[in-house]
């Protein structure tokens, strides 16, 4: 009998243990009114994190300093919370615009920002994804909160920046898919704490990209430690392979990542654009044992041995059978009464009059 009892039991896979339990519920939808505020056309909204402690959230432009300089917005978002919650209104409150080491705001076409993320000492920090074709190197820096004054840049390895490989071919980021995700992992909200930064390009780098584009294009995922002693240090690198694309598909790239409480565990967001529109697909990814790609000149070619960050879907949004747009941005926001988190998705409406601003609000259902 004990035998025969066990024999029902369904079998789970090792790699399926890796992964966290973890699901998600649709909440509903909210696109934002096309606006100004202070002057700026609020638009390009490519990247946003939440304030946990005041409540707010701070929504970044990719605006090359065209329409106006640089900036991030806060917003207060109202979220119902009882019976069937959602987002009722987002109310603008302030406009902040990045400013250089020197106190001047950007100048057009000398940064495309992409990725934002709070940190523990009341700065944001912000990845730029360069302009390759003004020979311009992407960064990432950070920034005061409130007045938007650039405090440092992190150092980025050589292979990320503008230039030629020992063998003369170019190298660096390829131009508009630089440095789009953008993420931290603070197990402290103490300002004197150290943290973790994770950041990853939207596409493989120039010397990583195949003539004919393979099934999975590989990207690099750094990981950075932070703190008040010394400078920030690079620690690692990973692969992570994009999804294959489907047929239509004319464009896809790693939009956002978001660490998750969990040491080694990120939600992924990986967003598609062709023939049918708009697509996006959200993962769970983990790092069981991945190799350091820190070395690797390139990652061209065969990949049998390097072991990347493992991921697993969580949800291919057009399941939700809505018309999504050009969704970039990701963060864990405010808690549901029965202490769910949720996650929040902003889409970048690249100042089109045919797209939307649309933010897609979920509960995370743990077990």
């Amino acid at each position: 009998m004990l035998l025969s009892a066990c024999g029902n039991i369904p079998q789970i896979r090792a790699e399926q243990r890796l992964f966290l339990n973890l699901s998600l519920e649709f909440l509903g939808e909210y696109q934002l009114p096309k606006q100004t505020f202070e002057g700026t056309t609020v638009g390009g909204l490519s990247a946003i994190t939440y304030d946990r402690q005041r409540d707010r959230f701070y929504t970044l432009s990719d605006d090359h300093s065209e329409k106006a300089p640089a900036r991030f917005y806060t917003f207060k978002l109202k979220l119902a919370k009882e019976n069937n919650p959602k987002i009722e209104g987002i109310t603008l409150e302030k406009v902040t615009f990045l400013k250089t080491e020197t106190g001047e705001t950007y100048s057009p076409q000398t940064i495309d920002p992409e990725g934002i993320a709070l940190s523990p000492r009341g700065t944001v920090f912000i990845s730029s994804e360069g302009v390759p074709k003004k020979d311009v190197d992407p960064f990432i820096g950070e920034f005061e909160l409130t007045t938007g004054q650039l405090q440092q840049t992190l150092p980025l390895p050589q292979r990320y920046l503008l230039g030629k490989q020992p063998d003369g071919s170019p190298r660096g980021v390829q131009d508009n898919l630089g440095f789009e995700a953008l993420t931290l992992s603070a197990t402290s909200i103490l300002k004197d704490d150290p943290f973790r930064l994770f950041t990853a390009t939207e596409s493989s780098l120039i010397q990583d990209t195949a003539e004919n584009l393979p099934d999975q294009i590989p990207v690099r995922l750094l990981h950075y430690v932070i703190s008040n002693i010394g400078a920030p240090v690079v620690v690692s690198e990973h692969l992570y392979l994009l999804d294959p694309p489907v047929k239509g598909t004319v464009a896809n790239g790693l939009s956002e990542l978001i660490a998750l409480p969990q040491e080694g565990y990120w939600l992924s967001l990986e967003r598609t654009f062709g023939v049918f529109g708009y697509g996006a697909k959200l993962f769970q990814v983990v790092n069981s044992n991945a190799s350091d790609t820190s070395s690797q000149v390139s990652l061209k070619g065969d990949l049998k041995g390097v072991s990347g960050l493992k991921k697993q879907l969580l949800l291919d949004l057009q399941s939700l059978n809505l018309e999504l747009d050009n969704l970039e941005g990701m963060t864990l926001g405010p808690r549901l009464p029965d202490g769910q988190d949720t996650l929040i998705l902003i889409s970048d409406d690249n100042f089109s009059q045919t797209q939307v601003t649309q933010l897609l609000v979920f509960a995370i259902k743990k077990p």
